[in-house]
């Protein structure tokens, strides 16, 4: 079973950073797709941040500079550092894997999401 527990999030002033983290159970992870995605009140989910397995990052282009994603493969760590945060981040900020199934006649990736967690920036 392959869960995903995030911590970090809270209320930030507007030009501080917050460090978001997320820990990933039941997986393999090193070799799977990461990220961080965030959901404001009767918005869409999107894409903040992703890391593949070997490293490549992609970043939405209203965080470019600001926001860095990293991995510790070790200990099956997602960390999201977050810096000069606006108040149009506030969010809820959700971490997700997608996580191959590759030892079976037909391997398959799924999508796991964490529970969520809320990130207000006040101004």
């Amino acid at each position: 079973q392959v869960q995903l527990v995030e911590s970090g999030g809270g209320l930030v002033q507007a030009g501080g950073p917050l460090r978001l983290s997320c820990v990933i159970f039941g997986s393999t992870f090193a070799d799977n797709n990461v990220g961080w995605y965030r959901q404001a009140t009767q918005r869409k989910r999107d894409m903040v941040a992703s890391i593949s397995g070997g490293g490549q990052t992609n970043y939405a282009d209203s965080v470019k500079g600001r926001f860095t994603i990293s991995r510790d493969n070790a200990n099956k760590m997602l960390y999201l550092d977050m810096t000069s945060l606006k108040p149009e981040d506030t969010s809820v900020y959700y971490c997700a894997i997608d996580q191959t199934f590759a030892d079976t006649s037909k391997p398959y990736t799924n999508r796991y999401w964490g529970h969520g967690m809320q990130v207000t920036v006040s101004s």
